[in-house]
Formats: structure tokens, C-alpha cells, sequence
């Protein structure tokens, strides 16, 4: 049966573009060590400041900018795929997006769906939505990753449309934002994910004070099998095709799903 070696990296971006490339590639190395064959970063990884601002679209970038070489220099100095969250142009706007990328380069985008406005907060102020369409996948060491954004975990349909065009592994990279039981929710909801589509759930989120940290890794169960604190660090964990295929056998969920059947 197919493993991947994952790494979660949980790290503080900044308004210092050059210092978040040198922090991503420090991480790349450390994750590497390890044994890591996919390594994911948050949310806005190229570019993040609080509150947002029109500073966003001075420093956004394109999908072949410095960002995106960047990640490729280091994927290939590693032998990793990486993905993170990049601040891309789009005019007087900007897209949130999610690149992943390799030693070839890139393989993967995905561009934050459903924007954060809510809790006080207006990310469509400055953030233009993704349209919906076919989601983007890529294996790697035989599982099916696909990708999506942070405040995209409330809705449940995104995870389903990716396990439809067939992931094993739901990679979500996200700039949680503190607040009022909102590690409870991050906790429940990525749990939830998971065990409704039997895959495992990859987060990245940002630490504190303006993220809630507790990035991590949950198995098709539920199950928290690696994850970070509140501070900046490091999860690896190991997946496995088998995991996926010995939950499905005794909970078909996707095989007896009755609302927009897709066969398994």
C-alpha cells in the first residue's frame, strides 16, 4: 500500500516577503530531516499583515514570482512538494491562493472560495473570491492530495467536491482567526471533514496571537495523529493508503451516499 511522510509547518508570515521565503525554506529543511515528502504552510505564507489593508495588492504576487521560485528552489533542493498560501495579483484586487509546487514546479492551484466575512471581519474588502470549477489534484507517493482555504472548512461540499474528483488527503492551509470558542470549531470542524469523507485532513494555521495555532493531522477516523501547540513548530506524521482503505471497509460512507453519487 502507498505512504506519504507529511509535514505540517506552523510559522508566523509577515509583512517581510524576503524574510517569509527564508523562514519557509529554514522549515522545508527541518520537515525534510524528518523524513517529509509533503510539506504545507498557512494561509497568506507570501504576505500577511493585521488588519488586511491596500498593502496586499502592493505586495501581491504573480505564479511565476519570487514566491513560487522560491518554493520550486527549495523543493528540489529537498526532493519535497510544498504547498502554501500566496497573496496572487489581480488587478486592484487580490486572489487567495494556494500553490503547490515541486522540483518541475507548479503543479497545483486553489483560490479561496468562500471569503471571511464574518466575525467582524471582511476579507472581500480586498480579497476577489476563486471560481468554482474542477478542483485541482496531484499524488504524490501514490495518495491523492487536493487543497483547500481556511474559512472553505465551514462548508462541507468543498471537502465533498474533492473527494470526489478523488483525494485521500484534504491539505487546508488557513489563518484561523482568534476568537470566542474558535479553536473549538477549527478542532471540530477538521475532525468532522475528515471522518464524513473518510480522508486524512492536513492544516497549517498560523500561531498566535492572531491565529489559534493547533495546526495538525487527522487520520479518516478523527484522529489527531500529529499536531503543533500555540507557538511555531513542526507535525509529521505518516499516511497510508491502507488506513484509508481499512475505514472505508467497515464505514462505505461514500459507497452508500445517496445525494450526487459518485461511485467509489
Amino acid at each position: 500500500m502507498s505512504e506519504l511522510v507529511v509535514a505540517v509547518c506552523q510559522f508566523r508570515p509577515t509583512e517581510d516577503r524576503e524574510g517569509n521565503r527564508m523562514r519557509i525554506t529554514e522549515l522545508v529543511a527541518d520537515a525534510a530531516s524528518r523524513g517529509a515528502r509533503l510539506v504545507v504552510f498557512p494561509e497568506y505564507s507570501s504576505y500577511f499583515v493585521d488588519p488586511m489593508d491596500a498593502s496586499f495588492a502592493l505586495h501581491a504576487e504573480t505564479l511565476d514570482g519570487e514566491f513560487v521560485r522560491a518554493l520550486q528552489a527549495a523543493a528540489s533542493a529537498h526532493d519535497v512538494t510544498i504547498i502554501a498560501g500566496l497573496v496572487e495579483a489581480a488587478g486592484e484586487r487580490v486572489r487567495n491562493t494556494l500553490v503547490a509546487v515541486d522540483a518541475t514546479g507548479l503543479r497545483a492551484t486553489y483560490r479561496k472560495q468562500h471569503l471571511y466575512d464574518a466575525f467582524g471581519q471582511t476579507e472581500s474588502d480586498w480579497i476577489e473570491a476563486g471560481e468554482l470549477g474542477i478542483p485541482q489534484t496531484l499524488d504524490i507517493d501514490g495518495l491523492r492530495i487536493a487543497m483547500m482555504t481556511c474559512y472553505d472548512l465551514r462548508f462541507p461540499e468543498v471537502a465533498r467536491t474533492l473527494v470526489d474528483a478523488g483525494a485521500d488527503v484534504i491539505v487546508v492551509p488557513a489563518e484561523w482567526v482568534r476568537g470566542p470558542l474558535k479553536e473549538h470549531h477549527w478542532t471540530t470542524l477538521l475532525a468532522a471533514r475528515a471522518i464524513e469523507n473518510t480522508v486524512y485532513v492536513v492544516a497549517a494555521d498560523h500561531p498566535t496571537p492572531i491565529g489559534i495555532g493547533h495546526s495538525q493531522i487527522i487520520d479518516p477516523q478523527g484522529v489527531v495523529i500529529a499536531g503543533v501547540g500555540t507557538g511555531d513548530g513542526i507535525a509529521v506524521a505518516q499516511l497510508s493508503q491502507e488506513a484509508i482503505a481499512r475505514v472505508r471497509e467497515v464505514n462505505p460512507v461514500l459507497r452508500l451516499r445517496r445525494y450526487g453519487v459518485v461511485p467509489r
